[in-house]
């Protein structure tokens, strides 16, 4: 499965649409989201039942200003619309399988009970 492009318009309907969804945040001057590039566009062939999605974050400002984005590339995973996982830097390619082998092992019902137990943030 190819990558999604992610966009203010489409966003909210694609996270909340699928249960699993790795976000790269990039853009075209970014000599490391060149190179993770090919490594995310590999990962997204080798687990065709996830749902892979790109942000540019020059063309779409609001999505990079509404998670805070401080460094590309970063990787999010939203599972149930639950970010579980979000970090700058380029993976290689046995990082981000071992990202994805973790974060299909969550529980995700202790990832809310944990979430619910930690109150309101801020």
């Amino acid at each position: 499965m190819s990558t999604v492009e992610l966009t203010k318009e489409n966003f909210d309907q694609i996270v909340n649409d699928n249960d699993f969804v790795l976000i790269d945040f990039w853009a075209s001057w970014c000599g490391p989201c060149r190179q993770f590039a090919p490594v995310f566009e590999g990962a997204s062939e080798r687990h065709p039942d996830l749902v892979f999605a790109k942000v540019d974050t020059e063309a779409q400002t609001e999505l990079a200003a509404a998670f805070d984005i401080q460094s590309i590339p970063t990787l999010m995973i939203v599972r149930e619309n639950v970010a579980v996982f979000a970090q700058p830097g380029a993976l290689p390619e046995s990082a981000l399988e071992d990202v994805i082998g973790q974060a299909r092992q969550l529980d995700m019902d202790e990832v809310r009970k944990s979430i619910e137990e930690a109150g309101p943030q801020g």
